[in-house]
């Protein structure tokens, strides 16, 4: 079949005003297998540009494929362009067939078939086999409900099948790197940059975390073929920064030191980011020296906030003093650091914000990036914010850039105010401008500074957003009200797989070759 897989732009995010662009892992990943199975494949990329809704439906017009595929990694915020495009496309061809995912369609499958005819399928969860699967059943007009994992229509009604169990070898799906030219992506500053994955999942409860169900439990990829991707990459491609999109890629300390070593001894000088948890840098605080070589130059670690009892309540499972020594850990290390602060898991105050200020200050890390809590209908979060108001009712801002709760105490605009005054303070106190001045390592160097370059561009770029471009509302719906009733009870949206435990303590050894590329 001939299939077009579309990535839409997604123009509610600030640090998207960057020049650099990243490939998008999730749809090559889909994509790989479609080609094994003979299709014929093509990626339009409409995050350059970013490339208009109009332009987008004319390059598929144009294409006229069979298929149309369509996600996107922030999907919540996303939807509502996916959804224009999938509408455009089919007013110009109207016997295309879209196929849908992501994590929102994952949950919302049910609204989307009800309210938007022109999504025609969902793959629910992981798509690599089920995608393939469904596009297999198509082929060959065989009855869509042996396929499991998709929600499609049965006779004008949203219908699911039976979840598929999740992925336990993940070296058995190859991506289709050869959907994209490298030399278009790039990170860290205009280096050649790609996304990849090691693991899936992560073991840990955090109750806001909307990826936690869509992925379930913690599984990763052979250390030593990774580690050999990597190195091919970078040798055939030129690409120099790894971006990693795990949730949690070092929740194996066995697994995750033997990728170090392995990517070590294959003698590639690449440069790795990702996030991470502070405990496990403390964890792993007598090999910290394998991140350096291996070239991790910097972990983002979610330390959501600096209160002990917030950090309890969302099932955090990390504490203040940990966060200090990891950050400590990694600066002794050769590594930068990024702190995540996240704003509205309690009815803040004035004096919360001063508070938190100052624990970030004692905190001390390199970088810092501050989002706003999120409550996806899904997740355990949802139940304890959905009575909670909702000032933001366009879906595409709910990319936790942007405020869409309100908080008892403070204004929408000073809340702002306190969010961009400390991010100007975490980024010109003394100690960070010293450091930026002074870093001897000149890889590190080149980070820190792109990092303020393009930290300040994103803090004007979102001031003007707040002034003149959100409109917000003075007195809005619940949660509740806004999304309807909480989807908790479908948040593990995949089985598991019975041999799912041995897979992960062998570290899948035995995983089949991956097909030349």
């Amino acid at each position: 079949m001939r299939i077009l897989i579309v990535n839409p732009p997604h123009p509610a995010i600030g640090s998207r005003i960057p020049d650099d662009h990243l490939p998008p892992l999730g749809l090559l990943s889909n994509g790989g297998p479609l080609i094994d199975d003979g299709h014929d494949v093509t990626l339009l990329d409409a995050e350059f540009g970013p490339m208009p809704l109009d332009e987008i439906c004319r390059n598929i017009a144009a294409h006229a494929p069979d298929l149309l595929l369509l996600g996107h990694s922030g999907s919540t915020s996303a939807h509502p362009i996916a959804g224009k495009i999938a509408a455009g496309a089919k007013a110009r061809l109207p016997n295309l067939k879209v196929i849908y995912g992501g994590v929102f369609p994952t949950y919302h499958w049910q609204d989307i078939l009800r309210d938007e005819p022109q999504f025609d399928y969902i793959v629910c969860g992981e798509g690599e086999e089920t995608c393939r699967d469904l596009v297999r059943a198509l082929a060959s007009d065989t009855d869509l409900a042996t396929v499991k994992g998709i929600a499609f229509r049965r006779d004008g009604t949203p219908h699911k099948t039976p979840s598929r169990e999740m992925l336990a070898d993940l070296d058995a799906w190859r991506i289709g790197w050869e959907l994209i030219d490298f030399a278009r992506y790039s990170y860290w500053g205009g280096k050649r940059a790609v996304v990849v994955q090691f693991s899936r999942g992560c073991p840990h409860p955090c109750n806001y975390c909307g990826q936690r169900g869509f992925w379930t439990q913690w599984r990763h990829r052979n250390p030593e073929r990774f580690a050999a991707e990597i190195a091919r990459l970078h040798r055939d491609h030129g690409v120099e920064v790894f971006n990693f999109a795990d949730e949690n890629p070092t929740s194996s300390k066995k697994m995750w030191k033997r990728f170090l070593e392995a990517l070590i001894a294959e003698k590639v000088s690449v440069t790795l980011v990702g996030s991470t948890r502070a405990d496990d840098i403390v964890r792993d605080r007598d090999h910290l020296h394998l991140y350096k070589q291996a070239g991790v130059e910097r972990f983002l670690m979610g330390m959501e906030n600096t209160d002990e009892a917030v950090l309890s309540k969302i099932r955090k499972g990390g504490s203040t003093t940990t966060d200090r020594e990891a950050i400590r850990l990694m600066r002794q290390h050769g590594m930068l650091s990024m702190a995540t602060w996240v704003v509205g898991f309690e009815e803040e105050t004035d004096r919360d914000y001063w508070r938190q200020l100052r624990q970030l200050l004692a905190y001390d890390p390199d970088q810092i990036q501050s989002v706003y809590v999120t409550p996806h209908r899904w997740t355990p979060f949802f139940g304890l914010a959905k009575g909670r108001e909702v000032i933001q009712t366009d879906q595409s801002k709910w990319d936790y850039k942007h405020q869409v709760l309100a908080t008892r105490h403070v204004p929408p605009w000073r809340v702002f105010v306190w969010v961009k005054a400390i991010e100007v303070i975490m980024q010109t106190r003394p100690k960070a401008l010293w450091r930026l001045l002074t870093f001897r390592d000149p890889k590190l160097r080149h980070a820190q500074r792109w990092y303020y370059q393009m930290g300040r561009r994103v803090w004007f770029h979102e001031l003007f957003g707040f002034l003149f471009r959100d409109k917000r509302l003075k007195q809005g719906p619940s949660v509740e009200a806004f999304w309807g009733e909480s989807l908790e009870a479908h948040e593990e949206a995949l089985a598991k797989p019975v041999r799912m435990t041995r897979l992960i303590s062998e570290g899948r050894r035995s995983a089949p070759q991956v097909p030349a590329q």
